[in-house]
């Protein structure tokens, strides 16, 4: 794989920890590795300079901001053809509902992942802006009733 970034277990162990609380502060980190905290400042700057960091996240609770219920929508687009597509994914992306958004092989070519206030909004959702565009041949529609995070992503294990 080319474009890998070869990381020593002090790196895979910083990623493991930011991963856990990006909020760590450097000497934490640095004390947590066992290096020195300009050492760690180094590293978490080579990090993010050969994109194995990309960036911090905020993470709200849709709960709290009046969005309890949560689904997947399977989305069919047709024809599957790149003057349609970009339009749509700029309008789902745009959505205040929509949380993620993946392009997909096999049978469905779109997952969204979308927080509304509940049944209703999800029905106009599903109407009002899916199924009413021309393009959309199918949706399915999933809810999800709990989530977990996993991780933290790591490179693969060496091949013994």
């Amino acid at each position: 794989m080319s474009d890998s970034v070869l990381l020593d277990p002090v790196d895979l162990e910083i990623l493991r920890l930011l991963q856990n609380d990006a909020r760590t502060t450097y000497r934490d980190l640095a004390a947590a590795v066992g290096i020195a905290p300009s050492t760690c400042l180094d590293r978490v700057a080579r990090l993010r300079r050969t994109g194995v960091i990309t960036g911090d996240r905020l993470r709200v609770d849709p709960v709290r901001l009046g969005r309890p219920l949560e689904a997947l929508l399977s989305v069919q687009v047709r024809p599957h053809r790149r003057e349609l597509i970009g339009p749509f994914v700029e309008r789902i992306r745009a959505l205040p509902e929509s949380r993620a958004l993946f392009h997909l092989a096999g049978p469905d070519d779109y997952l969204v992942h979308v927080a509304v206030a509940g049944t209703a909004d999800l029905q106009r959702l599903v109407i009002d802006e899916f199924t009413a565009r021309p393009e959309v041949a199918r949706v399915e529609t999933r809810l999800i009733f709990q989530q977990w995070d996993c991780g933290p992503l790591l490179p693969p294990a060496p091949a013994q």
